[in-house]
Formats: structure tokens, sequence, C-alpha cells
């Protein structure tokens, strides 16, 4: 058994226990990369769990040939890499990038980009560009390496344009402004000064009691004293 098909076994468990999917495992010399997922979204303490979950059983195991390495633990990003049935299941009717082993292409074609339309346990069909044109059913066996393709023109179609943005930033406040205000909502007002009788002095300026501001940066509270 491989490593990489060691530590999979190994993890996958300790992960799921944790409501983690492993999605990959890429395994060099020195270094271990895992690549986890979840709904909702992974944060960074989840990761953070994760890894050390991960590292826990990877010791207590043995698992890693050599003994030092280095293990990185990440989400997938937003083009997401395909591996097991399951995964392109998940992603019929996405449009992915494949590319095939060395002797398994057609005509030479090795990479193939298009829309999948189907997967089961044997394999996938692709709807390749029009360039491509027919579909092409294609083993696991043959697949080298597959991944989803994010649609980079959408998301900046329907980012806001510059000038959108421009108007929200002239409609929402500052963070200036929300600092003073949320600075003037906390510091209770002080009475009007009485004053003075014709009888009674004026304190001494060392002997004023100082006067403690609260000003708000970021959201953090400050406290400055100035005299």
């Amino acid at each position: 058994m491989s490593t990489t098909e060691t530590v999979e076994e190994l993890v996958a468990p300790v992960l799921s226990a944790l409501g983690i999917e492993l999605v990959d495992v890429e395994s060099h010399p020195g270094h271990l990369k895992l690549t986890i997922d979840r709904e909702p979204p992974l944060d960074i303490g989840a990761i953070s769990g994760a890894t050390a979950a991960v590292s826990h059983a990877l010791d207590e195991a043995d698992a890693v040939p050599g003994g030092r390495y280095e293990l990185e633990v990440s989400s997938p990003g937003v083009e997401r890499r395909l591996r097991r049935p399951e995964h392109f299941a998940r992603f019929v009717g996405s449009e992915i990038a494949v590319r095939l082993r060395a002797g398994a292409g057609c005509d030479g074609e090795r990479r193939f980009v298009g829309r999948l339309i189907a997967a089961d346990a044997t394999g996938i069909t692709l709807e390749p560009s029009a360039a491509q044109m027919s579909e092409r059913r294609l083993s696991y066996d043959d697949l080298e390496r597959a991944h989803t393709v994010f649609d980079w023109r959408a998301a900046l179609a329907s980012a806001p344009s510059p000038a959108e943005r421009h108007e929200r930033r002239n409609v929402r406040p500052s963070a200036a402004d929300r600092s003073r205000a949320a600075a003037a909502a906390r510091t209770p007002s002080r009475p009007a000064a009485e004053p003075t009788g014709a009888g009674e002095p004026d304190l001494p300026a060392h002997t004023r009691p100082a006067r403690t501001d609260l000003t708000m940066i970021d959201d953090d509270r400050h406290l400055t004293e100035t005299s």
C-alpha cells in the first residue's frame, strides 16, 4: 500500500468524526498535503482543529516514512480536484478539465475541457467544447488529473462596477464616523458647568481633575487621559 493510500485510510475516519470530508491526499518527499472540505464552509478554527487531530493520528501510527515531514491541510479553493467517483457525481452538470494518462488519449489528445454530463462507478461522460465536437466517454483508470473549472467571467459580470462600489462607499458611513457615533452613544453627557460664585476662587490648573475620554478606533476601545 502506498503512503497516500495509507494516510487516506487512516485520516478519513478521523476527519469524518469532525464532520469533515477528506478530498485529496498528496504525498511528496518531506511534504504531505491534505485537502479537506465540509458544509458549512471551513473556517480557520475548523482547519486548525482538523490539523491537530490529523497530526496526532499520523504520529501515533507512524504512517509517513522518513520521520520528518511537513503537514499541510487546506480547503479546496475555487477549483476543486476530482479523484473519486463520488466527487465526479457531485459535480455533474459543471464544467471540468481533465488530463489523461500518457497513451490513453485519442489521436494524441490528452487534455479536455467541457461539461460533465454523467458519472458512474467506472467513468465519466464529457461534453467537450464546440471545437472538440462529440461527447467522450472516459474511464477513471485513464484519468491522470481532473478538476472543476471556475467561471471567472460570470463572477466578474456579477461583481459591482467601480461606479457602484464608489456609490456604496459614499452611502456607508466611514469607520471614523462609526467610531465617533459609538463613542458618543457610550459616553454619558456631562451636565453644564455651574457659574462660579463671586466669592469662590477658581481652582488652579494643577488641582483640576483629569478628564477621561473614550474613543473608538476600529471598534476597539482605548482609554486616554488628558489634563
